[in-house]
């Protein structure tokens, strides 16, 4: 009776299920559209520029955001990841890896890498508004009632 029985369950096992997620034949094709997909944290080199040694952990999370990983047991590192796919471009991929010593920022890995001399002061440029003078459009209604007597003149 187990003879029977084992080659009937096991047989089940080792089917193999059809992948869902398979990549139809016409996706592939130039004017089939895909979507830019982004996911993680966006790291911009002048943000990763302005990362200093001796930050600590506020300002380094107010400059890159919440990190995307982060390890139960070691909370002095912190990795973000960033990865885009544009349309039918090969996908891009950002990794930094900061790590923190009593919670100062003693290092950075990865390969967006900080360069502290490119950045540059921020000098206030001075931007100049015109606003024209207010004039005031009153509709078909607002001038009916201003006719009559009823609606507010200047």
């Amino acid at each position: 009776m187990l003879s029977i029985v084992m080659p009937v369950l096991t047989g089940c096992a080792g089917e193999t299920k059809p992948d869902v997620y398979h990549q139809s034949l016409l996706e592939d094709l130039p004017f089939v559209h895909k979507m830019t997909v982004q996911q993680g944290n966006i790291l911009t080199k002048e943000e990763v520029d302005q990362l200093q040694p001796g930050m600590n952990k506020r300002q380094v999370r107010y400059l890159l955001g919440t990190p995307l990983l982060t390890d139960f047991f070691n909370s002095d590192r912190w990795d973000y990841v960033y990865t885009i796919r544009r349309g039918h471009a090969p996908e891009e991929q950002r990794k930094l890896t900061v790590f923190f010593q009593d919670d100062v920022l003693v290092r950075t890995e990865g390969n967006v890498r900080p360069e502290p001399g490119t950045v540059t002061a921020a000098e206030p440029k001075e931007i100049v508004v015109s606003v024209p003078d207010y004039q005031e459009h009153k509709g078909w209604i607002g001038r009916g009632l201003e006719a009559v007597g009823i609606g507010r003149k200047k």
